[in-house]
């Protein structure tokens, strides 16, 4: 299936798409914005630089950088070279940037200034690399290249490329070291089929449809305009805004290193953005609270054109997708996906369509959930078993070759995506997703999983954010336990909180203690950091 957009690169629809809608805005990053015209331009003279220090097909170029207009240039140009972009957390230190450096056998790596001390504490022991690129101002260095005098250079020539081209996402590391996922350009393609159904249109299978598209799509201004609050190093950013582009629409980033809700207000009513990629709580509540805050005040902007909020990746609990709703009239699409495997499920909520729970989703047209044995769970049978997707699939981890085998197993003729994310399926073919079982709690020899627990105690309007983790306990095996934050200035003593619980979920998954913190601790993508939530519990 997977063949169907097999001869389209992505490089060269977004070359035709310049073609066509060249004076069109395809960047805004702070105060910048670019047109398509210069978006090509400047990563066409970009892979002009990478070619002249010996980059070809198949070189990994490593992303060690904020969001912003080099960080998409660099990915263009690495695509028109048939280079390999893969994405690095700009939050690793030494060791595990050497360690992702290395894995991805990256040859060029594009980085923050203000990163400069990490990449060369590490550049002698990664002896593929032999290009560095930094962004910003810094001391010269002979091994250094300036970004901006990499891109002030001739065009490179367009050339003849491949859907079976490669793009590399890495996992976040949260049931090991990090393994990087190759998706081709065929399967990234694939992945768009829901955008561009949403704007009456299919997935172009050439550069010249594509170019049609984008010209339609906008002469009628119906592109959209995205705005990536969340890390473009992270799925939920990036996928998307491949799609955005693919389309001719814009994509816009903030200029903060840190999530800074008032700035995202701000580019919401300056770019007349359409579109918010956000994580979960953690970019939520934040937004809201500014949001409410803005109104209370008088200062609110005029965020009109925000059609559709997307949440990917963590929790993104029922009551603050209610108080969104009351404050603006939009789309929220909570989707379920993974670096595996996109357009797995998803639940959308609005102010017609009311619902707004947690952790439930409809699944996609190529989803199953499979029990152990692959057989089909059947709708209200009060069964578990794992999410399977049977399209768009990656090619697998790279070197890797034991955990593909596992993950993208071949059941019944037909291969498939398990990441091991477990799910019940209910009466009305919605799942309620329970977990990754690498964070299961056994307790007494009774299955937990942490996202359960979590959306329970998120109900209580003064927890901020929590994580559920299960601790050594002699007589259960495991104890549920929580580590939460609450609103400041506020108090919750633990009974009121675990009465709430207790009146949701069965007694066995109710925490058997709590542990107050000031602040709970998420990876930069917003995920949950299980190992340091463990850790606190244990030591207080």
């Amino acid at each position: 299936m997977s063949a169907t957009y097999g001869n389209l690169n992505i490089a060269t629809a977004w070359e035709a798409i310049s073609d066509q809608i060249g004076d069109l805005t395809a960047i805004y990053s702070g105060e910048n914005s670019e047109s398509w015209e210069e978006f090509e331009k400047r990563s066409a003279s970009l892979a002009k630089t990478f070619s002249e220090k010996g980059l070809k097909r198949d070189s990994k170029v490593a992303f060690y950088c904020y969001n912003g207009s080099e960080y998409l240039e660099g990915q263009f140009a690495a695509f028109k070279i048939r280079a390999i972009p893969a994405n690095v957390n700009y939050r690793y230190l030494d060791e595990e940037l050497a360690y992702i450096l290395n894995n991805a056998d990256a040859e060029a790596v594009i980085f923050d200034s203000s990163l400069t001390g990490r990449v060369e504490s590490v550049r002698s022991r990664c002896p593929k690399l032999k290009v560095f690129i930094r962004i910003g101002e810094g001391v010269p260095e002979d091994w250094i290249i300036n970004y901006e005098d990499a891109v002030n250079n001739e065009p490179l020539q367009r050339i003849e490329r491949s859907g079976e081209d490669l793009w590399f996402l890495y996992t976040g590391g949260t049931t090991g070291s990090p393994k990087a996922v190759m998706w081709s350009h065929a399967g990234l393609m694939g992945g768009m089929a829901e955008t561009f159904r949403s704007l009456g249109a299919r997935v172009p299978e050439s550069s010249e449809e594509a170019a049609k598209i984008a010209k339609i799509v906008t002469d009628d201004a119906k592109e959209i305009r995205q705005l990536c609050a969340a890390p473009l190093m992270h799925g939920t950013s990036s996928l998307t805004a491949l799609g955005t582009h693919t389309h001719g629409g814009l994509v816009a980033t903030l200029s903060s290193r840190t999530f800074d809700p008032k700035e995202l207000w701000e580019m919401v009513e300056k770019c007349r953005i359409t579109m918010l990629t956000i994580v979960g709580d953690a970019f939520a509540r934040p937004m809201i609270d500014e949001l409410e805050m803005s109104l209370e005040n008088g200062t609110a902007r005029d965020i009109s054109s925000l059609r559709l909020v997307m949440s990917s990746g963590v929790m993104f609990s029922a009551p603050l997708k209610e108080r969104l709703l009351n404050l603006h009239s939009c789309t929220i699409l909570d989707a379920l996906g993974s670096s595996e495997g996109t357009g797995m499920g998803k639940h959308v909520t609005s102010r017609r369509k009311k619902d707004t729970g947690t952790a439930k989703f409809f699944l996609g047209e190529h989803t199953r959930v499979l029990s152990e044995d692959g057989v089909e769970i059947e709708p209200g049978s009060n069964k578990t078993g794992k999410l399977a997707l049977g399209y768009p699939l990656p090619v697998g981890y790279y070197k890797d070759s034991e955990k593909t085998e596992l993950t993208f197993p071949t059941i019944n003729g037909r291969r498939w995506s398990i990441p091991g994310d477990w799910a019940s399926v209910e009466k009305d073919g919605s799942i309620t997703l329970l977990g990754r079982g690498s964070e299961c709690i056994n307790t007494g020899g009774e299955k937990v999983f942490p996202e359960e627990v979590e959306e329970a105690l998120k109900i209580n309007p003064l927890v901020i954010d929590c994580n559920v983790v299960g601790l050594p306990d002699e007589r259960w095996g495991q104890a549920v336990t929580a580590v939460v934050e609450v609103k400041k200035g506020e108090t919750l003593e633990e009974a009121e909180l675990l009465n709430d619980v207790k009146e949701r979920l069965a007694g066995y998954k109710v925490p058997k203690s709590v542990v107050f913190v000031e602040k709970l601790k998420r990876g930069p993508n917003g995920k949950s950091d299980y190992r340091w939530a463990r850790e606190t519990a244990q030591s207080l």
